[in-house]
């Protein structure tokens, strides 16, 4: 069997594409208490993961204003927090049994190294583009998920965003 690498290392001078890891990502959270005309909200910093395509981060061909990113956790820190994702639910996890969650490797890049991570869809972040490629040009190296890693991590994002149940067919009015 072919094994593919899960990572590489980007350096800062590259664009940022899907699968990108950013870590100490400011996220702007909004406050609970929302009023029309105002804006309360509180800036939160998580390892996280890009999740927009990179056919629309391209720096030539730019489609997106906000990026699209997901937190990323430690897999002993998960486990930690939650018995579901200890002994058999790691298993659950690993099958792709919890639709919120992505399991992934352990990266073993030197100087990158970090145990297998979960990626969280239920908590979903825009980051301004233009704010982003800044931070990603001031900092040093980053990571990047790879094919097909990146690709099932996608699909496992849009599984999740695509659960629908209809509590009533549609029904089509002919005239």
């Amino acid at each position: 069997m072919i094994q593919y690498p899960w990572y590489d290392v980007i350096y800062p001078d590259q664009p940022l594409q899907q699968g990108d890891f950013i870590d100490s990502c400011p996220v702007i959270v909004p406050s609970e208490d929302i009023k029309p005309g105002e804006a309360n909200a509180e800036v939160l910093e998580y390892n996280v993961v890009v999740m927009s395509q990179s056919c629309d981060l391209d720096p030539n061909h730019r489609k997106v204003d906000l990026v699209l990113v997901c937190p990323v956790w430690p897999l002993s820190l998960m486990a930690q927090n939650s018995s579901a994702f200890k002994g058999k639910g790691q298993e659950r996890l690993k099958r792709g049994e919890y639709p919120g969650y992505h399991l992934l490797n352990s990266c073993d890049l030197e100087g990158f190294e970090r145990e297998p991570s979960v990626v969280e869809f239920r908590n979903v972040y825009g980051v301004p583009y233009a704010g982003l490629v800044r931070l990603c040009r001031n900092r040093c190296t980053r990571i990047r998920l790879l094919p097909p890693y990146r690709e099932h991590l996608s699909q496992s994002f849009a599984r999740f965003f695509m659960r629908v149940g209809l509590p009533v067919e549609i029904s089509l009015v002919t005239q």
